[in-house]
């Protein structure tokens, strides 16, 4: 372990992980196993890093912060199944890896100004990955496996839950980070589908449609849609346009994004 102690920046967002309890209970919600393939997203000082590698796994970081490259070298570089990526996971082009379809695991103590970006970075390359579990600000956590009915759903919720089976975890306590951040943490697993359980015509379309629906989410669908959708449409895709948009379940919302599809201009 180095003897240089790197301070905490606010302009990474970095709060690091230093609690022994919390750390082990992660690791064994991961269960990462010998010759698996997994990626590592800023691992900070190295506070998982450690016991990934530990469990035999091949293990890729990604590491923005210049600063922290010499410690988590002078840590794990000997180390033949360690590879040190110096760069933003927000531009990373994660088919570099090589990694088998369906076969990346990943794991982060994301930054919560990145966490959805980089989520959504990551789904792009979903046919690559195995399982994700990600440290996040507790109510980013609560949005992502929301249920519809409730304030918590929403763009976040659909588009991810198209994607991925959603697992809230459990919480951590501010307590379990050095600095103290002001907000709880959770824990939460998205493991991709393999068949998408409601597939849609054109995914962009269905983004599009949630974000138009969401954008003034207490109006009903048929105002907050109209720029998008005839009220004729909407009723084709068996769909109430009295309803608001958190009313509405996943499958609902592809029915729209199909119906969209079909539109003049939208058509193959």
């Amino acid at each position: 372990m180095s003897d240089y102690q790197h301070r905490a920046r606010k302009r990474f967002g970095q709060n690091f992980l230093h609690d022994a309890g919390v750390i082990d209970r992660i690791l064994r919600a991961i269960r990462a196993k010998e010759g698996e393939r997994m990626l590592e997203i800023g691992p900070g000082q190295g506070a998982l890093t450690e016991g990934l590698l530990g469990s035999g796994a091949q293990l890729d970081v990604i590491e923005l912060d210049r600063d922290l490259i010499p410690i988590l070298q002078g840590q794990f570089g000997d180390n033949p199944r360690f590879k040190l990526n110096q760069g933003d996971a927000l531009k990373f082009d994660f088919s570099q890896l090589q990694a088998e379809p369906h076969s990346l695991r990943v794991v982060g103590n994301l930054p919560y100004n990145i966490s959805t970006p980089l989520i959504f970075h990551l789904l792009d390359n979903a046919e690559l990955i195995r399982d994700m579990h990600f440290m996040l600000q507790k109510e980013v956590v609560e949005r992502l496996a929301a249920t519809p009915g409730g304030g918590d759903w929403g763009r976040l919720s659909i588009m991810v839950q198209y994607h991925c089976r959603v697992e809230h975890l459990f919480n951590v306590g501010p307590g379990a980070f050095n600095p103290p951040p002001k907000v709880e943490s959770a824990i939460v697993r998205l493991v991709p589908h393999e068949v998408l359980p409601h597939p849609a015509k054109d995914h962009r379309l269905l983004e599009r449609v949630v974000r138009e629906a969401f954008n003034q989410r207490r109006k009903t669908l048929r105002n907050t849609l109209k720029a998008l959708l005839p009220a004729s449409a909407i009723e084709a895709a068996e769909v109430d346009g009295s309803l608001r948009p958190e009313q509405l379940d996943l499958a609902a919302f592809v029915r729209l994004a199909d119906q969209l599809a079909m539109q003049p201009g939208n058509a193959d």
